[in-house]
């Protein structure tokens, strides 16, 4: 029988632990991923998994039926059983599916992405929540986005939040952090058309050309792009706004944007 990790004050434990805190995010260069079909598309994607906390007894939800499956195909995994507490400590919250799992954080750059022909490209300026991040991503994912660029951003990529709202997704996905100054050079550099999605924008957004090689830019709910983005080779979009609001979700406004280039390339 495996042997079971029945004290919070393990050093591995207490590690994992600091992994919901961004500083300890930063300092030990991995991330914490709650959820059977989290953890299933990351091992799917090939992406690096360390460890993986299990309390087989507490599988529940969609995935539990397949989830020993996963593991049986992956026999080099680092499973490490522990108990009801123990997992209690490193779940989210009340979601507790019975298996959480370590990851390093990938260090990737714009120098680094490769782009397939007519790339399309999300990038998020300044956006804070990392539950529209993970949603942004499912999104991408969907339509089959090749790349999102976190420009100056306000909460780190790979916090657990953003990949549980990802349901995952954020594995599938390059993702890259950069200042807005580095991306705005990046994208003219690359010739890639730049759309920035701005209330007083110029053109509707059905109305521009999403078919070549597109980024779509949104900015913050709370104060919008800023005006490093006021550039010659950046055209300003809208949405239509027919009520009393003045801006969408940036989440909402990404689905549309998406969408709108989906449709335009199919």
């Amino acid at each position: 029988m495996a042997e079971i990790i029945r004290s919070l004050q393990n050093a591995q434990i207490k590690a994992a632990v600091k992994l919901r805190d961004r500083r300890g995010r930063s300092q030990q260069g991995r991330t914490i991923v709650d959820g059977l079909r989290e953890i299933r598309r990351a091992l799917l994607m090939g992406f690096p998994v360390e460890t993986i906390y299990v309390l087989p007894d507490a599988f529940s939800g969609p995935e539990a039926e397949s989830f020993d499956e996963v593991l049986q195909q992956h026999p080099d995994l680092n499973i490490q059983h522990v108990t009801r507490d123990v997992m209690a400590k490193l779940a989210f919250g009340e979601r507790v599916e019975g298996a959480v799992a370590i990851v390093p954080i990938p260090s990737n750059s714009l120098q680094q992405v490769t782009l397939p022909e007519a790339p399309l490209i999300v990038v998020i300026e300044q956006v804070e929540k990392p539950g529209n991040v993970g949603a942004i991503l499912r999104t991408m994912d969907a339509v089959g986005a090749d790349l999102l660029i976190s420009a100056d951003g306000r909460t780190d990529l790979f916090n657990p939040n953003a990949i549980r709202a990802s349901l995952g997704t954020i594995f599938s996905t390059p993702i890259v952090d950069a200042t807005s100054e580095e991306t705005i050079a990046w994208l003219k550099d690359n010739a890639i058309e730049t759309f920035a999605a701005r209330v007083d924008g110029s053109v509707a957004y059905t109305s521009v050309d999403m078919r070549r090689a597109t980024a779509l830019v949104l900015g913050s709910e709370a104060h919008g792009l800023s005006q490093k983005w006021h550039q010659d080779h950046v055209q300003n979009i809208h949405l239509p706004m027919n009520g009393i609001a003045d801006s969408l979700n940036v989440s909402t406004t990404a689905a549309v944007l998406l969408y709108e280039a989906l449709r335009q390339r199919t």
